[in-house]
């Protein structure tokens, strides 16, 4: 049953991280190729296999559930930053998510959040959508993880759409 569950899930990451993949890229020269997008994809899967956990599971399942709803979105991963990591009281993770438009209409960007530990090892994936973000304007919001998180808790931008 656990070699099922990390299959499954191996492969519910491997389609999250592979979204950009699809034809969401920018065209841009910094844009990663499709084979460092697998090669991405393939070490997320493997690193969240081996953690393991219905939550993380459940997390991924939910990311990639939003990023779909970011339909005819553009990588936009360059206009993404995040803000330092803080853990709570409650030892939930959050860190401010900046998103800068340089559209010249309002547009939303939809952010998957990638918290891990001090080796780089998957915790937890939350998708935050910044809406109606004014042309060549910023807007903010917070990525909360999902659970409780110890140790050492960094975050990084897995996957930005603007959309």
């Amino acid at each position: 049953m656990a070699g099922h569950w990390r299959r499954g899930t191996a492969g519910a990451v491997l389609a999250l991280v592979m979204l950009p993949a699809a034809g969401c890229g920018d065209g841009s020269a910094n844009s990663p190729t499709p084979a460092e997008q697998a090669a991405s994809a393939a070490s997320a899967a493997a690193s969240l296999a081996a953690r393991g956990g219905d939550a993380l599971a459940s997390a991924s399942a939910e990311a990639g559930r939003r990023l779909d709803e970011a339909k005819g979105g553009v990588n936009a991963k360059d206009q993404v930053s995040l803000g330092a990591v803080a853990v709570g009281g409650d030892g939930r993770a959050t860190a401010t998510v900046t998103a800068r438009n340089t559209a010249s209409s309002a547009k939303s960007f939809a952010v998957q959040v990638n918290f891990t530990d001090g080796n780089g090892n998957l915790l937890d994936v939350v998708v935050l959508t910044v809406k109606n973000v004014a042309a060549h304007a910023s807007g903010h919001g917070t990525a909360r993880s999902n659970r409780r998180l110890h140790g050492e808790v960094r975050a990084d931008v897995g996957t930005a759409l603007r959309y």
